[in-house]
């Protein structure tokens, strides 16, 4: 699978919807640092802490 943004393979691909998007490493790295100034990461976070601790 070929990133979103660029022609590289991508390293990663999410599934939504029966919709696929692939990043490659440097525009997975960015779209993470953009995410981590977000209180939206932190959200994230607390879920996945309380689906693990079920």
């Amino acid at each position: 699978m070929q990133c979103h943004y660029c022609e590289d393979d991508a390293a990663v691909a999410v599934e939504k919807d029966h919709v696929k998007v692939g990043l490659c490493e440097s525009h997975l790295r960015e779209r993470m640092d953009e995410l981590s100034d977000s209180e939206w990461l932190e959200d994230v976070r607390s879920q996945v802490d309380e689906a693990l601790d079920n």
